[in-house]
């Protein structure tokens, strides 16, 4: 029993981290956030909510600066400040912040914003698990290497969460009429507008896809949606 209780304080922690990460998320996006009313939005995302056979669609405006989308673990849909200016600044087109929306509702429907809190605030427990096995074997290095791990297997999951909402996101849109056209422009742009274009890190440490990569999965499956049409 002894030698199992690393193990079941790791797993202790872990459920203690996911309820404390899914308050504060939830707190700091109600304090910091209101619903995105824009006249000239609306129509684009009255369409989108049409595909989807729903009344309406609420969008809200996180006031924060980075270029993001986001979907909370409730199911709410988020855009950041910094997204919306650039669409205000015409560098952004309206359809292609819909494709941002429909993405986000792809996380909400596939079930991974719920599992992302999970997953993130669990890191913790199984890093302590991986360090406490390993450190028998590999004394001094056994933390170091559950963290490598630990992080190499969370990326990989989020990455495959990408290419899923990426998927949604395109059959969402082409339902929608807008077609895949302003979801695979904006992904074009995305490294310039959130300041990650020239910093180059291996595919397999970052938690979403290539851009390039994305792009060609979204053909990919136009291309197989043309083969069905015959």
């Amino acid at each position: 029993m002894l030698r199992l209780t690393p193990i079941l304080l790791a797993i202790a922690y872990g459920l203690v981290m996911y309820h404390f990460s899914a308050w504060r998320t939830r707190r700091e996006l109600d304090e910091r956030s209101t619903e995105l009313a824009d006249p000239a939005l609306k129509g684009v995302m009255d369409r989108l909510a049409a595909a989807l056979e729903l009344p309406r669609i609420r969008v809200n405006l996180y006031e924060v600066e980075p270029v993001n989308g986001l979907a909370a673990p409730d199911g709410r849909i988020f855009l950041t400040r910094g997204f919306y200016d650039r669409y205000r600044a015409g560098e952004v087109t309206g359809e292609e912040l819909a494709s941002v929306v429909a993405h986000e509702l792809g996380h909400v429907a596939l079930g991974h914003t719920r599992r992302r809190m999970i997953d993130f605030s669990g890191q913790n427990a199984v890093r302590t698990i991986l360090a406490s096995v390993l450190g028998r074997f590999l004394p001094g290095l056994g933390p170091w290497l559950a963290g490598v791990l630990t992080s190499l297997v969370v990326a990989r999951i989020s990455r495959g969460d990408e290419y899923e909402a990426d998927a949604y996101a395109a059959a969402l849109m082409v339902k929608a009429g807008f077609g895949t056209g302003p979801q695979k422009a904006l992904l074009s742009k995305l490294e310039g507008l959130t300041g990650m274009a020239g910093r180059g890190a291996p595919a397999w440490l970052m938690s979403h896809p290539k851009t390039p990569d994305r792009i060609a999965a979204i053909e990919a499956l136009e291309a197989r949606w043309d083969e069905a049409r015959g």
